[in-house]
């Protein structure tokens, strides 16, 4: 039996393809080293008894009650979910939830949770051997298919395998790099983000100019560029749809050119820099998902040195990511970040995957 057990997931940036994933266009993203932690120990009860730390929120769960149809909060709706792989909890677990991620910023603090949630169910009450694979598919299901959120699959696949990946989202095929990548400066702003609100309006704005493109061009396919021409096809568009379909394809064309960089043996943080700062333009000037607050944030990153700027996950407010290989430049940017009063600043690195430690 397991008496103590800790299952920790990692924060997710994405560093190209920001509102691709919905698409079915591929998207590259990273984990950093900031994770959420559910520590559990057994308790002798038909009870998970769970505290939320850094919301000072208690909450319980009898195991021997099933979880209600209509159920919407997360914790549960796993459960339900994992029924399916023969997953059903026996023992009670008094059960601490903490963060170093911050909350609602752009940094999928949510599916990290989820993440480390599933891992600890299945560590504790399956013999099931853990993919990354099965992690994601669960935890997608758990956070999209169940919850209805509006979001694709970067950040359930990025945080489950833990390291680089490019995600073709057609096909769910991962591939994995392992390029030491530069400091990353993590910004958060302080605006709090309305994130399944703005998702959904890019999203549906986004289908409809594609299913818009496809009736008038029966060619026209997104995943060959070749089939299609930009300017053409922008002239069949209304103003106000236009920009959602000039970023879903310059943003696919960016995240396949960065593809090529990151295929090579070696990373060129030089060219890898450029197509992210023209990622950032496409979801600055077409999607519009910047604030004050993260244009000015990004402005000071670049009078300090970055090497490249851009705002990070749904957008109205949350973080940005900016890159630099200077040690110095670094740090002066997390100073000027502070001077200015932002939420939180740091100097991430290249995370790592979920964690299990059993009686530890």
């Amino acid at each position: 039996m397991i008496n103590k057990i800790i299952s920790k997931a990692p924060a997710r940036v994405c560093l190209f393809g920001d509102h691709q994933d919905y698409l079915n266009l591929p998207i590259i993203a990273t984990t950093i080293n900031r994770n959420i932690e559910v520590k559990a120990k057994y308790n002798n009860t038909r009870y998970l008894n769970i505290y939320k730390k850094d919301l000072s929120e208690h909450d319980y769960i009898n195991i021997d009650k099933d979880v209600d149809e209509n159920e919407t909060d997360l914790l549960k709706v796993a459960l339900k979910v994992l029924q399916d792989y023969s997953c059903f909890p026996d023992k009670g677990y008094d059960i601490v939830i903490s963060s170093n991620i911050p909350i609602n910023s752009g940094l999928s603090s949510s599916s990290a949770l989820v993440v480390a949630w599933v891992n600890f169910l299945l560590a504790t009450f399956t013999n099931k051997k853990v993919t990354s694979e099965i992690l994601s598919e669960i935890s997608y299901r758990v956070e999209v298919t169940e919850m209805g959120g509006s979001g694709g699959k970067m950040d359930q696949y990025t945080i489950s395998y833990g390291e680089t990946i490019f995600l073709d989202t057609l096909n769910d095929k991962v591939t994995t790099y392992d390029h030491e990548l530069c400091d990353m400066i993590i910004g958060v702003s302080n605006q709090v983000k309305n994130t399944q609100g703005l998702l959904k309006k890019l999203k549906t704005n986004a289908l409809l100019s594609i299913d818009l493109i496809s009736k008038k061009f029966p060619k026209f396919n997104i995943h060959n560029t070749s089939s299609f021409n930009l300017e053409k096809c922008l002239l069949e568009l209304d103003k106000n749809i236009q920009p959602y379909f000039r970023a879903a394809i310059g943003n696919h064309r960016i995240t396949l050119n960065a593809q090529k960089e990151f295929n090579q043996p070696s990373l060129n943080i030089k060219t890898i820099s450029r197509l992210m700062n023209e990622h950032h333009d496409f979801l600055k000037n077409d999607l519009k998902i910047t604030i004050p607050e993260i244009d000015n944030m990004i402005d000071i990153a670049n009078q300090n040195g970055s090497l490249a700027s851009k705002i990070v996950g749904s957008g109205g407010g949350g973080s940005i990511v900016c890159l630099s290989n200077d040690e110095n430049i670094s740090h002066n940017i997390v100073k000027e970040f502070k001077k200015i009063g932002v939420k939180e600043a740091f100097i991430a690195n290249k995370g790592t995957g979920p964690k299990i430690l059993i009686n530890e």
